[in-house]
């Protein structure tokens, strides 16, 4: 994951491109909540829909037995472990999440994001961001083991939309605050609240459950897309200024 990182601060070396110009100001910390915060209220939306439609349950108690296993709780209530699994998260497994996707995110967010929006404006900009950052996800997803559930048909599909969703809300969030470290919380949330906590813990209720949850099904895509599309009503908010802020 950090290749993206150090190919931007490679870059900038070779170019004479301060590495200062990225972004690494911390900015007002309303941004950076609302980094955290919103990828977690799309997995509420998105599963709690997987749950309502019974698609799927919550949670899942083989989940739930190997967690006890891992934390050495071997005798605490099924709420207990879900709970204190979601702390530990949230918090600590945070942190964690945040080291590694600093590194895609210097690339993506910090060099790659208000370059393509100084030249091309907020849509194409976010989109080519977007187009790219999926793109450098395809050699895994065609030729190792990248984990997904259904078939490349479907998940690929899914898993741009995703990918493009995310590109014009953190474009439009990185432009804002013009912090690259927004980025870098926003991609270590989805990565958290999506498939270490509520993907992981959902109990299958057939194939159609592979179908509707995680990268590779449909309802996070949707959710995504409908975020996007309401963000970018708010793309008049932006000036070519804030991306160098």
């Amino acid at each position: 994951m950090w290749g993206p990182g150090l190919a931007a601060l490679l870059t900038c070396w070779i170019t004479g491109q301060p590495v200062a110009s990225l972004g690494w100001k911390w900015g007002q910390s309303r941004w950076q909540a609302l980094s955290y915060l919103f990828p977690f209220a799309v997995c509420v939306v998105a599963y709690g829909l997987v749950y309502a439609a019974g698609f799927g349950g919550f949670p899942n108690p083989n989940t739930v037995d190997s967690l006890r296993k891992t934390l050495s709780w071997p005798n605490a209530g099924t709420w207990t472990v879900v709970s204190g699994w979601f702390v530990l998260l949230a918090s600590t497994g945070f942190v964690r999440g945040l080291a590694a996707s600093l590194g895609e995110e210097i690339g993506w967010r910090g060099f790659l994001n208000p370059l393509l929006f100084n030249r091309f404006g907020f849509t194409r900009g976010a989109l080519l961001t977007g187009l790219i950052w999926a793109v450098w996800h395809f050699p895994i997803i065609f030729f190792s083991n990248y984990d997904s559930a259904t078939p490349l048909w479907f998940s690929v599909p899914c898993f741009l939309v995703i990918v493009l969703s995310l590109a014009v809300i953190m474009s439009w969030i990185r432009m804002r605050s013009g912090s690259l470290w927004t980025g870098a919380i926003a991609h270590a949330s989805v990565n958290l609240f999506n498939q270490a906590f509520f993907a992981s813990l959902t109990e299958s209720r057939g194939a159609i459950t592979a179908y509707t949850i995680d990268e590779s099904g449909i309802m996070l895509p949707l959710v995504f897309l409908v975020v996007a599309i309401f963000v970018w009503t708010k793309r008049g908010s932006l000036t070519e200024g804030e991306a160098s802020d």
